[in-house]
């Protein structure tokens, strides 16, 4: 679900930057690419620039999946939140600032 919902939310990728978006190596990922081209989720397309470069983008069922799963748990999330004191929501609100600083700063490049 998760290298159908990074396809889902980046668009087309080849199959080394989904590798690479994954952490997980190249084979890893043509077993996963494969199987959810097995299921119609996804669908290689060759790229535009370069007939021998493969790239994977969602299906129309692929989206409907990924949106699905983010109705879920989005809906659980809010469930869980409401069951939160104020000041724990606040706590949570500090946190997830700080958070976001941390994933910005690992994608900038060294």
């Amino acid at each position: 679900m998760s290298a159908l919902a990074a396809i889902e939310r980046h668009g087309s990728m080849t199959l080394g930057e989904l590798a690479a978006h994954e952490r997980v190596q190249p084979p890893s990922i043509t077993a996963v690419v494969t199987r959810l081209e097995e299921q119609g989720l996804v669908a290689r397309r060759p790229d535009p620039n370069d007939r021998r470069v493969a790239r994977v983008e969602a299906t129309r069922d692929g989206h409907k999946l990924v949106a699905r799963s983010r109705s879920r748990k989005d809906a659980e999330l809010d469930r869980r939140l409401r069951a939160l004191t104020d000041d724990e929501r606040a706590t949570l609100a500090d946190a997830t600032e700080i958070l976001e600083r941390l994933v910005e700063a690992e994608q900038e490049p060294d």
